[in-house]
């Protein structure tokens, strides 16, 4: 997915609501899972693995790790360096 087009989301846009279940793209460009929910307000709590949210593992990174944007067709996702691989290294995130 080429992010050079898509649109950094703004302060005001940033909120549990608009960020709930959007996609995460690692820093190869694949998909590395997606957002569960915001944690506190510096952690982002992602579901890594699984098939269909059957499996996934919950992990926490912080905030600032991630790049949030709008793709051309208004669907909102984040960029990470983080890969797949090392997400799922973490230890699970339990709230």
């Amino acid at each position: 997915m080429d992010h050079t087009k898509h649109v950094r989301l703004s302060q005001s846009e940033l909120t549990a609501d608009n960020l709930q279940g959007a996609t995460v793209y690692g820093g190869d460009d694949h998909k590395v899972g997606s957002v569960d929910h915001i944690h506190a307000s510096n952690l982002v709590v992602i579901d890594v693995g699984g098939f269909l949210g059957i499996g996934t593992k919950p992990v926490a990174v912080p905030f600032s790790d991630l790049d949030w944007m709008r793709d051309e067709d208004g669907e909102v996702h984040a960029v990470t360096g983080w890969t797949k691989d090392q997400l799922k290294a973490m230890p699970e995130h339990r709230d």
